[in-house]
Order: structure tokens, then C-alpha cells, then sequence
């Protein structure tokens, strides 16, 4: 390594530039190995700083589970103090978390500093020498000429198989997943890492009920109090949870890649025994669906503020879809799942059913359909098909019911016509007002503006993938009042009124087409009045 400056360079730990190569394998318990590999560089860390004044050099192994092998070393300049040394090999491990979490091979390299791991032998063991001790006179005299020609002659080998290995891995890299990605709106990256169990439970009071403030299939959410004063919300994942290992994976993996201002936080995870925990950024309001269908909370949101939300739902879809470095289908979008901040901005949350594909793939099919009821479309229901449309369904069913103020899952009127149903006749008949929610009516609005969400809405929930738009073509016509709308057609799932139906709306396992009655009716589109 060969450095130059203008200015004094010499006990100046500089961790402005760094550069970062990484593996693009990533190994089979993504947890276990990070937090082997930690433990092992830390441990070299401390060695290596106190290696006194011609060599702070370190290397070393430690065994896996499946009985293979990470092997690791570290480096400083030797003009470095103790202290030095550990803070910058520090500094080079807090940028592992932000790039190539649970990957087989990582080198970070730092001007005065560097580390590296792999699961293989990648050095030689000849390298690593041990300092004497000198018991007399003699033996220190004959320490101070033998050994600063054997050290540079180990450090300039050392260094130079280094670089060798450094340039392998560069030309090796490809560019998948290479880090977190830094969202459109500039927000910077939030370190990502494994937090301390006892540090978990003491900020949640020992997950108290008094500090839970949310429940579902995988387990419960708790407020959380860190020493420094930071709120955080703690997914915690229950023992007899439908959700298992894969999805709590899944989730920690796709979330710690996405940043943007729609989307949660993910701020680290943490594993002690069979717990599995969540860190996450605290969102003061809760979620959306403590808002939409609770009397006295409902009041809160008008009409300016539905809009709010609704937009930036759409756009952290955008980003999902389009933006991020993999296409991604959140595969669960319902009311529940989006947080309201303390300026009521959206912010999607729970991956744990995501799906990510590489940029030119579109669809998929799967034998497991899992999701919620109301929010599913037809094709993903009875033929286990998926795509960006299913997300677009979703939204197009969560539009509705923050208009109308009512849940799809458990919506009847007089008719018994399922929210979709009520919507498009309302909509066809021109009586789009008798689903408008009197409360968003309350202060300033837009009655164009309802009802040409309300028309967005229908689009999106089509009976056909096809005919569903793009959620970029969603956020432009959310925004652009001047563009030209289709025309929609009845949606999925569409009930005459006529129909007496005693299940959800959706076909069950047993027989498939048992909820559903087609309709062979001609019926004219008309333009609501």
C-alpha cells in the first residue's frame, strides 16, 4: 500500500475514503455467520491493536455450526496507537452492516486500516509471527537488529497478497446487491445491525402488555425506549406464529435494502435463543386502519389528509415496482400494514410476505397463496399468480376504503353488495356521493378530486392483470388532473344484488368458483354525473 499527501499523514487515522468488495454469495444462515464473523474480527481487533510498535497485524479463524470455517485478518499502519488502530478497524466494521450482511467474503479497506473474511483459507500461515519477549541484554540487542527487516519483509508480502486477492474480488463482483439503497429524497443510510437481547427487553420493560401496541399473525409489536432516548417499535415473532424462519428472513433481508420516505425504518434485528426480533423505527400514530374504523379517530382525517396518505402509498409502491435495485411485491398492502408518522405521511411496513425479482422480471405463479382476504386478486387467488398487479389490486381496494370509511373484509349494505361491487355500481349509476365518507367533507375538498380517486381506485381493482395500470402510471395520475382517465369496467369479484353470498367474497380452498355467479349481462358504460 503506497500513501502520499501534502499533509502530515503520520498517527492521523483518516476514515474519509474507504472502498468496500464483498462476496455475492450469501450463506445459508445469513445470522449465524454475520454474528460468527463479527465475533471473530473483533476479536482480531483487539489483538491486532496491541501489537505494539512495528506490527498491528492479526489473523485468525473461527469454527461454524456445520463445521466449517471463517477465516479473517486485520491490519493498521503501524504508526497507529492502540487506541487508533481500534477505532479505526471499528469504523471498518460498522460499514459491513450497510453492504454485505450474512455474505461469505467481505474486505473493506480504510487508509489506515483494513479487514477481511472469507470461508476459506485465503492467507498463509507463515505470515503471522509472534514477538519475543527478550529476557536479557543480549537477546534485546539482537530483537532490535533481527526484527524490523523480518516485519517489513512479512508486511510487504502480506500487504501485496492483499491487493492480489482485492483485485480478484473487484473483477468478480457483480452489481445485484451491493448495498442499502438511498431513497430519491436524499435521506441518508441508516446503519443496519444486531441489537443486544437484555438491551431489547429493557426498553420494551420486559415486552410489558402496557408497552404493546400492536398484534398479528406473526406475533406482537412493542414500544421500545433505547438508554439514548430513541423510540422504537419491536416486531417480536411469537413461537406458534404462522410465520416461521423464512419469512422472519425475508423480511429483515428485503427492508434493510429499501430506504425511502414511504417506507419504515428497519434499524436491526436481534437473536438470543428462539427469539426473533425486529428493530424498527418508532411511527407515532400507529397504523392506518386505527384511524379508518375507529368512530372517534376517523374524525382526524379529512379529506386533505386522505389524499396525503394516499399518494404516498402510492409512491413507496413506485418504489418497490421501479426504484429499487430489485422488484419488489410487498404481497400483503392493506390498511394495517401502512404507519402514519407524526405529520400523518405514510409509511409502509411488514415484508415479511415480499417477493423481490432481478428488474426485467414481471411475474410469477407459486402453489402457496398466502395474504388476506378482500386484498387478493382473482388471478393470485385461484391460480396463485403474482405480479406488480397484485400490489396495484391491493391499492386499488385500500383507496376505497379509506373514501368510503369502511372495511372491505366486513362491508354489507342493504343489498348485501360487497364494498368493489357497491363502488362500481355507485360509480356506473352516477350516485358516486353515497359512498363518500361525510367526514371527508369536513374543511377544504375536492369533490372532483374524490371522485376521481374513487375512478383511480376502480382502475386498479379491474378483473384482468392487463387492465390494472402500473403504480408509476397511478402516481401521474394521482398528480396530473389533466390526464385523460379509461373508462373501467365491473371489477374483480363482482357481486349483483341479487346475490346473496354468506362468505367473504373470495373463493375458498374447497370449490373455487362456489362465491362467484358471472355475470352474462350486457351493461353500457356511462360517465358518472
Amino acid at each position: 500500500m503506497v500513501k502520499y499527501s501534502y499533509d502530515v499523514i503520520l498517527y492521523r487515522n483518516s476514515q474519509k475514503h474507504f472502498n468496500i468488495h464483498n462476496s455475492t454469495i450469501y450463506s445459508k444462515d445469513v445470522f449465524g455467520f454475520n454474528r460468527s464473523a463479527l465475533g471473530l474480527v473483533k476479536n482480531l481487533t483487539i489483538k491486532a491493536a496491541a501489537g505494539g510498535p512495528l506490527l498491528k497485524y492479526a489473523a485468525g479463524t473461527t469454527p461454524q455450526p456445520n463445521l466449517t470455517m471463517i477465516y479473517g485478518f486485520v491490519q493498521c499502519t503501524p504508526d497507529l496507537t492502540e487506541q487508533q488502530c481500534s477505532n479505526c478497524l471499528d469504523d471498518a466494521v460498522s460499514r459491513i452492516g450497510s453492504c454485505c450482511f450474512g455474505k461469505l467474503g467481505v474486505r473493506v479497506l480504510l487508509p489506515k486500516c483494513n479487514l477481511r473474511y472469507e470461508n476459506y483459507r485465503f492467507y498463509d500461515d507463515r505470515v503471522i509471527v509472534s514477538t519475543p519477549t527478550p529476557t536479557c541484554q543480549g537477546e534485546i540487542t539482537r530483537y532490535t537488529h533481527s526484527v524490523p527487516f523480518i516485519v517489513t519483509m512479512v508486511v510487504i508480502f502480506a500487504i501485496l497478497v492483499a491487493w492480489i486477492c482485492t483485485f480478484i474480488m473487484w473483477r468478480k463482483k457483480e452489481t445485484t446487491i451491493q448495498s442499502f439503497e438511498t431513497s430519491t429524497t436524499g435521506m441518508s443510510v441508516v446503519e443496519f445491525f444486531e441489537y443486544d437481547f437484555s438491551m431489547v427487553r429493557a426498553a420494551t420493560n420486559n415486552f410489558s402488555e402496557r408497552n404493546k401496541i400492536g398484534q398479528g399473525g406473526f406475533g406482537s409489536v412493542y414500544k421500545g425506549e433505547l438508554e439514548d432516548g430513541r423510540l422504537i417499535a419491536v416486531k417480536r415473532l411469537s413461537m406458534d406464529s404462522g410465520q416461521g424462519e423464512k419469512e422472519f428472513k425475508n423480511e429483515a433481508l428485503l427492508a434493510a435494502k429499501l430506504h425511502h420516505r414511504n417506507l419504515v425504518v428497519l434499524l436491526g434485528f436481534c437473536l438470543e435463543g428462539t427469539e426473533r426480533l425486529l428493530v424498527y423505527e418508532f411511527v407515532l400514530n400507529g397504523s392506518l386502519d386505527k384511524f379508518l374504523f375507529d368512530p372517534q379517530k376517523r374524525t382526524l382525517i379529512d379529506w386533505d389528509t386522505s389524499y396525503k396518505i394516499i399518494e404516498g402509498v402510492a409512491r413507496g409502491l413506485q418504489y418497490l415496482h421501479y426504484d429499487s435495485r430489485l422488484r419488489i411485491i410487498h404481497h400483503d398492502l392493506k390498511a394495517s400494514n401502512v404507519l402514519l408518522d407524526d405529520d400523518m405521511n405514510p409509511k409502509i411496513t411488514d415484508f415479511g410476505m415480499a417477493r423481490s425479482f432481478h428488474t426485467d422480471a414481471t411475474e410469477g405463479e407459486t402453489r402457496r397463496v398466502v395474504g388476506t382476504y378482500g386484498y387478493m386478486p382473482p388471478e393470485y387467488v385461484m391460480h396463485g399468480q403474482f405480479s406488480v398487479k397484485l400490489d396495484v389490486f391491493s391499492f386499488g381496494v385500500l383507496v376505497l376504503e379509506i373514501v368510503t370509511g369502511q372495511k372491505n373484509q366486513t362491508f354489507r349494505n342493504e343489498d348485501t353488495i360487497f364494498l368493489l361491487s357497491y363502488a362500481w355500481k355507485s360509480w356506473r349509476d352516477g350516485t358516486v356521493t353515497n359512498i363518500i365518507d361525510p367526514v371527508l367533507c369536513n374543511g377544504s375538498y375536492s369533490l372532483e378530486g374524490i371522485f376521481r380517486t374513487i375512478h383511480i381506485a376502480l382502475l386498479c381493482v379491474q378483473k384482468h392483470a392487463i387492465d390494472r395500470p402500473t403504480m408509476s402510471s397511478v402516481v401521474l395520475m394521482l398528480s396530473s388532473f389533466s390526464l385523460t382517465l379509461q373508462v373501467p369496467s365491473e371489477p374483480a369479484f363482482y357481486m349483483h344484488n341479487s346475490v346473496t353470498n354468506e362468505g367473504p367474497g373470495v373463493p375458498d380452498e374447497g370449490n373455487k368458483a362456489s362465491h362467484f355467479t358471472k355475470n352474462d349481462d350486457s351493461i353500457s358504460e356511462l360517465t358518472p354525473r
